[in-house]
């Protein structure tokens, strides 16, 4: 089927039987004509007339007794004739399905828009009233009562407003305005988690240039995402936006960034205009944030002494991008829509028999109802999970003309949004989180062994592990649904550079671009290899406009501490060649790493040929590209400058028998003689480690090719020259983040 040929393939399929007994809503088929197509928005005000109120969004409970900007919800009914849907965008931190399907039912019946049809979602504003139970915070009962009412009476006023309208997207890059808020640290500084193991090796927001981290567990995705609708006549109706930023942090009561943003682009494009029967809608919705944040830790901290960024200032910066990218866009009035929905059965995480006695034992001892302790909150998350062993997910897909927008009832990691996108047979797709429930974090299945708070069983974070691929599957056939078209396959183009990696015939190229495991896919199809458990996935890679197009990213693989293993016949004479890139600092431990090796799994003593970056062991080799081939031979070759931290490197290891010769960045560093461990016919070799496993690499690892014959400098050149556009530094910026 289509989209299993580059890898993400059966991670996403392990569902396939669950999918058969998913209750589809029909749709309209997309072959109908569209008889008008029609829009209306409305806004209301859901600030709470009562105060003091429960507010969501941080492990324990707290209140609010001011309102320091009012709250609102914005809603968008689209109308083609055959169709009719609503989009609901709600200052809130989250909503549980119960109460969202109680408005829908409510506003069905006055608005002709199927329950079926509405996709009512929250922004996530840490800073509005609880509407939803989680951790140590329970739903304010005054407010969810107040709340109902409110999110009904905005869709049936959305409903009136409805116009013959147009509609257009553009999407824009944002890049600075969001980064990984969870990575990854180092292997001898875990941290503890609130059952008191030390399993946590990623965790939020690490610091600025952490020593103790290694670098983001995943990607980042910088779509700014803009649907705008219009009267045929050219006046704004409302512009739907969203984008991955899991908030800015403001005082409670507040609509956060979201809430402004809608503000401020209203203003921007209508100005002082008014209408007051059909005013213009701006709305800020949330795309999939579950592991970023603004702060790039990558940089030094910054020295302002404000705990948050000024909120006024990301906002207007946000703001200037979609107004500048709002005047390239062209519309269509001759559209269809079409909207499916789709529920899925999952398994939650329950405690065994161990953490419910632990639970219960903790709850008995609480002082009072509420937790007033991270330990407190997690024993009572515990029990509650027990008494609610499954859950049933909402998901939704929308087509409006070409565009595509998916709905998910969880915080979703950057990562996840990426796959939708990229497979989507609709372009642009917008994904939004938090929609028609919270149903708390889905982490890829390859983030649960990193641990952290997005991981630790609670109603915040509680679902079965696969949760991520088979809420992506379904996602995808909804898609396919209502495109009435396949996915598109996962396949990066090949820039110049890996072009001339091709050239020179590898016997292996694996480009470390896949987007989940355990297939590392051989570009030339013949010696496929596996990732360990310990690696993580679409990592930015080095010099894009190279090895891809010019609107591609680069992608590669990071290792946590495990390898990438494959089975390649080699002989005594041999060159591999690849991309790194460090995250550990040199002072850590004895070696700092393994990047490659070559030799039988598991070998007592190491025998084989490796490769990899000195620690502190020898002073001479710290921080410094090193050749050893085992413990018995003990020959240990070292060469070239300190490999700095967060830079790519571009490394080529050449075995001609017994002559070992190492080239970095097209300089030779290492030119020795080293005897043959390996035995015999080995056919083994490892990516980001060592045969046995000792002091696997961390860090990024991409384009890596395997020659069975010598290279000379004059053919690494010839990469080098096609990568850097005849610059060779001795290092290279990673890019972007």
């Amino acid at each position: 089927m289509p989209g299993d040929e580059r890898g993400y393939n059966n991670p996403m399929r392990i569902s396939l039987i669950l999918i058969v007994s998913l209750l589809f809503v029909p749709i309209t088929q997309t072959s109908v004509t569209a008889t008008e197509f029609r829009a209306g928005a409305a806004v209301i005000d859901i600030t709470p007339t009562e105060l003091p109120v429960i507010v969501n969004g941080s492990m324990l409970s707290r209140i609010a007794k001011e309102v320091i900007t009012r709250l609102h919800a914005r809603a968008i009914v689209l109308d083609d004739g055959n169709t009719r849907l609503a989009i609901v965008v709600t200052d809130s931190c989250m909503m549980p399905r119960d109460l969202l399907d109680e408005v829908k039912e409510v506003a069905s019946r006055t608005t002709k828009v199927p329950v079926s049809n509405m996709l009512i979602s929250a922004t996530h504003a840490h800073s509005a009233p609880s509407a939803f139970g989680a951790l140590g915070t329970d739903p304010d009962p005054k407010y969810v009562d107040f709340l109902k009412v409110k999110l009904a009476e905005v869709i049936e006023a959305a409903t009136k407003n409805l116009e013959p309208a147009q509609v257009g997207y553009v999407v824009a890059d944002a890049n600075e305005y969001t980064a990984l808020r969870r990575w990854i640290r180092r292997p001898d500084r875990l941290l503890e988690d609130p059952f008191g193991n030390k399993t946590v090796r990623a965790n939020m927001h690490p610091g600025h240039q952490s020593p103790d981290a290694i670098g983001p567990s995943g990607p980042e995705d910088p779509d700014l995402s803009l649907i705008s609708f219009q009267s045929r006549k050219g006046r704004p109706i409302a512009l739907l936006a969203n984008f991955a930023n899991h908030y800015v942090g403001a005082r409670s009561l507040s609509a956060d960034y979201f809430g402004m943003f809608a503000d401020r682009i209203a203003n921007k494009i209508v100005g002082d205009e008014t209408n007051h029967a059909r005013p213009f809608i701006g709305i800020m919705s949330q795309g999939t944030s579950g592991d970023v944040w603004l702060r790039d830790y990558f940089k030094p901290k910054s020295k302002s002494k404000t705990r948050r960024p000024d909120i006024s200032v990301y906002t207007d910066g946000m703001v200037k991008i979609a107004y500048d990218a709002c005047k390239t866009i062209k519309y269509k009035h001759d559209i269809s829509i079409a909207m499916v929905e789709a529920e899925l059965p999952l398994k939650r995480r329950v405690p065994n028999k161990q953490r419910l006695e632990w639970a219960k034992r903790v709850v008995d001892e609480m002082e009072g109802p509420q937790p007033k302790t991270k330990t407190e909150v997690y024993a009572r998350e515990a029990i509650i999970l027990h008494e609610n062993p499954k859950s049933v997910l909402k998901l939704q897909a929308i087509r409006i003309g070409d565009i595509g927008i998916t709905a998910i009832p969880n915080e979703v990691y950057a990562l996840t949004g990426i796959k939708l996108k990229e497979l989507s047979p609709l372009q642009p797709t917008v994904n939004i989180e938090l929609a028609n429930g919270a149903e708390g974090y889905i982490p890829p299945a390859e983030q649960y062994p990193l641990g952290g708070y997005n991981t630790w069983p609670a109603r915040s974070a509680g679902l079965e592990v696969q949760a991520e691929s088979k809420i992506v599957e379904t996602v995808l056939q909804q898609l396919e649904k209502v495109a009435g078209k396949p996915r598109r396959s996962h396949q990066p183009a090949a820039g110049p550079a890996t072009q001339a990696i091709i050239k020179s015939k590898p016997v292996a190229y694996w480009r470390m671009d896949e987007m989940a495991p355990p297939r590392a896919i051989d570009e030339l199809g013949r010696y496929d290899g596996v990732y360990e458990t310990g690696v993580v996935y679409y990592l930015i890679g080095p010099h894009s406009k190279a090895f891809n197009s010019a609107s591609e990213i680069n992608r590669s693989a990071h290792f946590v501490g495990e390898r990438m293993r494959a089975r390649v016949p080699l002989g005594k004479t041999w060159s591999a060649e690849m991309w790194i890139w460090n995250g550990m600092v040199h002072d850590a431990r004895a070696m700092t790493g393994y990047v490659f090796s070559r030799g039988n799994d598991h070998a007592h003593g190491a025998p084989g040929d490796h490769l990899g970056i000195g620690g502190t062991h020898d002073k001479d080799h710290t921080g410094r590209i090193i050749f050893f081939n085992g413990n018995d031979a003990n020959q240990t070759l070292v060469g070239g400058p300190v490999i700095e931290r967060w830079k790519w490197y571009h490394v080529v290891l050449v075995r001609d028998g017994q002559t070992v010769k190492v080239y970095l960045n097209g300089k030779l560093i290492i030119d020795a003689k080293a005897r043959i461990t390996a035995p015999l016919g080995s056919k083994q070799i490892f990516i980001g480690g060592r045969n046995d496993n000792f002091a696997n690499f961390e860090g990024r690892i991409d384009e890596v090719a395997v020659y069975d014959r010598a290279l000379g400098i004059k053919e690494i050149l010839t990469h080098l020259v096609t990568t850097v556009a005849d610059k060779l530094p001795e290092g290279f910026p990673v890019e972007g983040r």
